[in-house]
Formats: C-alpha cells, sequence, structure tokens
C-alpha cells in the first residue's frame, strides 16, 4: 500500500513513527559490528522495533500524507483509519500483515503484536552506500625454527706487541682518566657557583617586584560581551496550530505555568509548533516529556532537530 512507502520516508527522518489506533515503529542507532563466527562486517544503522502502546496521533504521518498528494489533513487521517482497519483484520484472521521495506505483524498467543523486522534496508542516512561484507579468514603463517647453530670459521692471528709499547698505552690511559676527573670536578663547581648565583637574583627581584607600584592613569573602559545562549536541538512539542495567534496564546498558557516555553515558527507543513522546552541533552529531553505526558499532556511529542554543526 501507499502507506508503506510514507511511513518508510519518515523513518529516514524521525526516530518514532506512530500509526494511530495500531503502534509505533522506533528506531535505535546500532554501531558496526563483526561476527567473528562467519567473519560477517556490518555498517552502523539503526535497529528497528514495534511498540504497540504508542497509538496516539502526533499529526506526523498524516501531515506528511497531506503534503504529499496534497490532500487536506482531515483525508490524511481518512486513510490512516482505513490502513489501520484493514491490518487489524488481517491480524484478527490470524494472517501475517506486511509492511513493505520495514518487517511483517502478527499475533501471538496473548494478542499481542509481534513485529518481525525486514533486514534489507538501512535507515541510518550517515551509513548510506554501505553494505555488510564478508571478509575471508585471514591465515597468519608461524616462521619455521632452525635448531642448528651458525658455523663460525675463523683463523687465528698470532699478534706479536712490544712491552714497551704495552705500558706507553696504560700510561695515556691513566693520564687521561685523571684529566677527566679533574674536568668533571671543576665544571660541577661551576655549576654550584652558577646556580646559587641565579637563586640570589630571583630573590632580590622579586623582592623588588612586591614593593613596585603601578599606577595606570588611563584605564582602558570595561568591555561587555553579550553571549547568546546556545538553544538544544531536543523540542518537547505541546501542539502544532494552522493560526499563529492560537499558538502564541497556548505559548502563553505554558509560561504561565511555569514553562520556558516559546513557538519554532512554521515547519514545512504550514504549521505553527509550540514548545514545553528545549534541551541540548536527549535524555533530559525524555525524562521532560515522560512527566508532561504523564501530569500536563498525553499527546505531547518529542522533536529531534538536525545539528547545524
Amino acid at each position: 500500500m501507499q502507506l508503506d512507502h510514507y511511513i518508510t520516508d519518515l523513518l529516514y527522518r524521525y526516530e518514532c513513527v506512530i500509526i494511530p489506533g495500531l503502534g509505533a515503529f522506533l528506531t535505535q542507532n546500532q554501531s558496526a559490528s563483526i561476527n567473528v563466527t562467519s567473519y560477517n562486517f556490518n555498517p552502523p544503522s539503526k535497529r528497528l522495533s514495534f511498540n504497540q502502546q504508542l497509538q496516539t496521533n502526533d499529526g506526523l504521518l498524516a501531515n506528511y500524507i497531506s503534503v504529499v498528494e496534497n490532500c487536506s489533513y482531515e483525508l490524511g487521517l481518512e486513510k490512516i483509519r482505513a490502513y489501520t482497519k484493514h491490518a487489524k483484520q488481517e491480524l484478527h484472521l490470524g494472517n501475517t500483515f506486511t509492511i513493505e521495506n520495514i518487517g511483517s505483524l502478527s499475533l501471538n498467543m496473548q494478542d499481542a503484536i509481534v513485529f518481525e523486522p525486514k533486514s534489507t534496508l538501512n535507515f541510518l542516512t550517515d551509513s548510506f552506500g554501505l553494505s555488510s561484507f564478508i571478509s575471508p579468514e585471514i591465515s597468519r603463517m608461524q616462521p619455521k625454527s632452525s635448531t642448528e647453530k651458525p658455523v663460525i670459521l675463523f683463523t687465528p692471528e698470532k699478534r706479536v706487541a712490544l712491552p714497551f709499547t704495552k705500558y706507553a698505552a696504560i700510561g695515556l690511559l691513566a693520564l687521561g682518566l685523571s684529566g677527566f676527573g679533574g674536568m668533571y670536578y671543576f665544571s660541577s663547581q661551576v655549576h654550584t657557583h652558577n646556580l646559587a648565583e641565579k637563586q640570589k637574583a630571583n630573590s632580590i627581584l622579586e623582592n623588588q617586584m612586591q614593593q613596585a607600584t603601578f599606577v595606570l592613569d588611563n584605564a582602558l573602559p570595561s568591555l561587555v560581551v553579550s553571549v547568546k545562549k546556545p538553544v538544544g536541538n531536543f523540542h518537547v512539542i505541546a501542539g502544532a496550530f494552522r493560526e499563529e495567534n492560537n499558538a502564541l496564546s497556548r505559548m502563553e498558557e505554558l509560561k504561565e505555568k511555569g514553562f520556558p516555553a516559546k513557538t519554532l515558527g512554521v515547519n514545512k507543513f504550514g504549521l505553527h509548533q509550540v514548545v514545553y522546552s528545549s534541551h541540548q541533552d536527549k535524555n533530559e529531553a525524555l525524562t521532560v516529556l515522560r512527566e508532561v505526558k504523564r501530569t500536563e499532556n498525553a499527546d505531547a511529542w518529542l522533536l529531534v532537530e538536525a545539528s547545524n554543526k
């Protein structure tokens, strides 16, 4: 069905795509992996899962259908209802409902939906063009140890040295060693003297610096730098409105309740989005989202914007 392609397109861009009345498909980043048994190398990817509990309409799929098919938002919801009704009929008949390029849904003995993902697509755009491959086993040959010892052939030569030459060489060696010892002693004395003089000079300089007074007649004016506080890419969405006045009214209501609410402007669907809060840390945003859904608005959802870096 045509909705299969719409769901696939949205899974490339978002971490959560809800089919109202049926469930939600969730993606989670997965690092590259190696199967040490089959020598299979897998690139980074997004692991796909299904949550039957998330059925509340967040407007994402319906808005996308209205934009692609150039129809109204209500007509997009009608198409989703028909799609969901057909899927549930197939499941209750005991059949497997297949979603193209995504996977299949079926019911288990407890009438819970079981999702079997299809592994042909990688929804991580950063891994575009990368595919799994199998590398042949690498054999490392150990060098053979040789027990044979090398044979060294040499011919001894008879050397004759005069006793006078031998004693002269010993005398020169003794003179050289004594000269080297004297130079080393002299060098040590010079180094000790220089070190003492350096410490004395440093002490005098420190005393002069402590007694000195610095006067600045023309002081430089103070410089005030305004730093723009970074805005996070994770937004807890309170709602999307066709009219800007409605969005501004909703924002003021949330501010009166203590939320750092704001508007994100007009999205690609022509709607003015209002957020409870924005965060730089994803886990912090999810914590706020869970609290808002529990106490404030069960239809709140998380918008993840791409980083500008």
